[in-house]
């Protein structure tokens, strides 16, 4: 298993997180909900192996080259759990051939941040997800 640091919501001077420019950067409702699910997920995104293929100096700063992750999968150290996360993850954008079946490999809190992006992708505002109480 793959252990990294967590990408931080804003840097120690204020500044926008990578996370936080590309969630920004996004100008539709699939890689909006793609990007907010990453950013959410924290592990992938904070990889090296990723960000090398799939963040990119836009003309307004980073944004995601989300072809530069096909076919890379098995190539940038994920483990299984990840690996099915980044592909349901593609799956939102139109790319990558991970069917829904790959819920199976994700934990709780990766099931519940996907289950959470289901609304944005969809262009509905007004569903909740969560635990109700």
């Amino acid at each position: 298993m793959t252990t990294t640091a967590a990408v931080p919501a804003t840097d120690e001077d204020g500044t926008a997180t990578l996370g936080e420019q590309l969630i920004a950067s996004a100008t539709f409702a699939r890689s909006r909900a793609a990007v907010q699910a990453l950013v959410e997920e924290e592990t992938i995104l904070a990889m090296k192996s990723v960000r090398s293929l799939l963040v990119v100096e836009g003309e307004d700063g980073p944004v995601c080259r989300w072809e530069g992750l096909m076919g890379r999968l098995y190539g940038l150290g994920l483990d299984d759990a990840q690996r099915a996360f980044l592909g349901l993850v593609l799956g939102m954008i139109g790319i990558g051939l991970h069917t829904l079946s790959a819920v199976e490999e994700l934990d709780e809190r990766r099931l519940l941040i996907l289950m959470r992006s289901m609304p944005t992708l969809a262009g509905n505002d007004r569903i909740a997800v969560g635990t109700r109480v």
